[in-house]
């Protein structure tokens, strides 16, 4: 049975869809069979990766006129595309009964086929975002190490307890996962200094560094294993991953 993941910041620049992508490669590299969701509208997850528009993306899949069709990216790791024609579904989906639990019913036949399902949420709290959470046992949020990044993380536990109050009592805040970290930086320490102070033990232990290699992988469509498994970026993730599963695989989902 699958664990469903949401990363969820509705700051843009945080790095969410690079965790996204880097965290799914690194459960893979772990041997675990993995799903990636593109829930954004403006596809980069999508882009990263160097996949074009198939006929079925979760525009189409959240409209109701096609089941998900996940497309394989290399073996054990597929996708779900998404295209900016997605923008529009918040609108269309308005009057729709049942609209937050949309794709949870998409996602359930496809729960044992996967060890984990990712979902990159957009950088926004509206429909979308609500139907990923709906749909989650888990939410993680990549927070970038500085001070303003600080700023939305209240909003986003808020959020987060009305979901688990209202529409899905097993969500859970999994961790924090603080990104673009420069340990030479006092400010970049200060700011983790304060989201252990908040969060505790669910801020995630490895940090994700400053690196290069990270910025250079979807120029190249490839996800930063396949780009350059030797750089900090994939060693810290590869190390993320391993917490990941450390903390999922003792729940029961």
């Amino acid at each position: 049975m699958a664990f469903v993941i949401s990363l969820l910041n509705h700051k843009g620049g945080v790095g969410k869809t690079t965790s996204a992508i880097s965290i799914g490669a690194g459960l893979v590299e772990l041997g675990r069979r993995v799903l990636l969701i593109d829930l954004d509208p403006q596809a980069n997850l999508t882009l990263s990766l160097g996949l074009g528009r198939p006929k079925v993306t979760i525009y189409e899949s959240m409209r109701g006129e096609a089941e998900l069709e996940p497309i394989e990216y290399r073996e054990g790791f597929d996708i779900v595309t998404s295209s900016l024609d997605l923008s529009g579904a918040e609108m269309e989906l308005i009057n729709e009964a049942g609209r937050e639990f949309i794709l949870r019913e998409l996602i359930d036949p496809h729960l044992l086929n996967y060890d984990y399902i990712i979902i990159d949420c957009p950088p926004s709290l509206g429909l979308l975002t609500l139907n990923a959470l709906t749909s989650s046992h888990t939410v993680m949020i990549p927070l970038q190490t500085q001070f303003l990044a600080l700023q939305g993380l209240v909003k986003i536990k808020q959020v987060v307890d009305k979901v688990r109050f209202r529409l899905n009592k097993k969500l859970t805040i999994g961790g924090v996962i603080p990104t673009m970290y420069d340990s030479r930086k006092v400010l970049n320490r200060d700011v983790v200094e304060t989201i252990q102070k908040h969060f505790g033990d669910r801020v995630f232990k490895t940090f994700i560094r400053d690196n290069v290699a990270l910025a250079e992988a979807p120029a190249s469509g490839q996800d930063i294993f396949s780009y350059n498994k030797r750089s900090n970026g994939a060693k810290d993730y590869l190390a993320l991953s391993r917490e990941i599963v450390e903390r999922m695989e003792v729940v029961e989902v």
